[in-house]
C-alpha cells in the first residue's frame, strides 16, 4: 500500500543491490514493471535524463485511477530516484495483510499519515487483485483452532474456499473488490460492512476500532467524500520524504542505477 516516493521498488537485484520487488509484501505480487520501461524509454528519447522514475509513478498512479473512473488530483513533480534499495525497509514498513490495526496504524503514523488516511488508502483495494496466500490463514485457520475467521462471511468464505484451497493454490488471484472490481469506488467500503473484506487487513478496519469503522460507514454511504478525501491523502502519501534538489539521480532506465 505505501510505495515508495523514489522508485526504490523498481530497481532490480545487482551486485550488492538487493531488489525490494523480493520483499515478503512484493515478491510475486507487484506487477507492471514492462509499463514503466516502456513510458521511461519513450520518454528518454525525447526528454533524456529530465523526468525521473518517482515521478512516472506518481503521474500513473493518478492517470489509472482517474481512467478507472477514479478521482484526478495535482501531481508534485520534481522528485529524484534513490540509488538504493532497501529490502528490511520494503519488509518492516509496508503493512501486511495479517497485521493487526494498531500494527498497520503504528506504520502508518511513523510515515506522517494517520488514521484517515489509513482508511481512505485502504479504499484503493478497490482495484487489484490479491493472491490465496494472502488471505488463506482467514479461511482455516485465523486464530490457530482450524477455524475460518468469524468476522468473514460464511457464505462468502465458502466462495474463496472452492479456489483457494487448504493445501496449493497460494498463486491464484482473487479481486480485492469482488463487486466492481476494475471500477474505483466505494464497493470496497460496502464489502467491509457486509464482511466480505477479502484481507484480514481490511476487516479490521470495521471490527477494531470505533473511529475507522465510522470512516468505513461514512464512505460506503457517500462515495464523492471517500474519493475527494483519496486525492487528498494519496498526494499525502506521495510526499513522505521525497528526493528533491542535488539527491539521489534521474536514472536512464527505472531497473538499475545509472553506471
Amino acid at each position: 500500500m505505501m510505495q515508495g516516493c523514489d522508485a526504490s521498488l523498481l530497481l532490480d537485484s545487482s551486485g550488492t543491490l538487493i531488489s525490494e520487488k523480493l520483499s515478503n509484501p512484493n515478491r510475486n505480487s507487484a506487477r507492471g514493471f514492462e509499463i514503466i520501461d516502456e513510458i521511461k524509454s519513450a520518454l528518454e528519447k525525447e526528454c533524456p535524463q529530465t523526468v525521473s522514475c518517482a515521478d512516472i509513478l506518481a503521474l500513473v498512479a493518478r492517470d489509472s485511477t482517474v481512467l478507472a473512473g477514479g478521482p484526478s488530483w495535482e501531481v508534485p513533480l520534481g522528485r529524484r530516484d534513490s540509488r538504493d534499495a532497501s529490502l528490511n525497509g520494503s519488509n518492516n514498513n509496508i503493512p501486511s495483510p495479517s497485521n493487526t490495526f494498531n500494527t498497520i496504524l503504528t506504520k502508518f503514523m511513523l510515515q506522517g499519515l494517520d488514521l484517515v488516511d489509513l482508511v481512505t488508502l485502504s479504499g484503493g483495494h478497490t482495484i487489484g487483485d490479491a493472491r490465496c496466500t494472502t488471505f488463506k490463514q482467514r479461511l482455516y485457520n485465523q486464530s490457530g483452532n482450524n477455524l475460518p475467521d468469524y468476522t468473514m462471511d460464511q457464505s462468502y468464505a465458502a466462495q474463496l474456499r472452492y479456489k483457494c484451497p487448504r493445501f496449493g493454490g497460494d498463486q491464484t488471484l482473487f479481486f480485492l473488490d469482488y463487486v466492481s472490481p476494475t471500477k474505483f469506488d466505494n464497493s470496497y467500503f460496502k464489502n467491509l460492512l457486509a464482511s466480505r473484506g477479502l484481507l484480514n487487513s481490511d476487516q479490521v478496519l470495521v471490527t477494531m476500532n470505533p473511529a475507522s469503522f465510522a470512516l468505513v460507514r461514512l464512505y460506503a454511504q457517500n462515495n464523492e467524500i471517500f474519493l475527494e478525501q483519496f486525492a487528498r491523502s494519496i498526494v499525502k502519501m506521495g510526499n513522505i520524504s521525497p528526493l528533491t534538489g542535488n539527491m539521489g539521480e534521474i536514472r536512464k532506465n527505472c531497473r538499475k542505477i545509472n553506471s
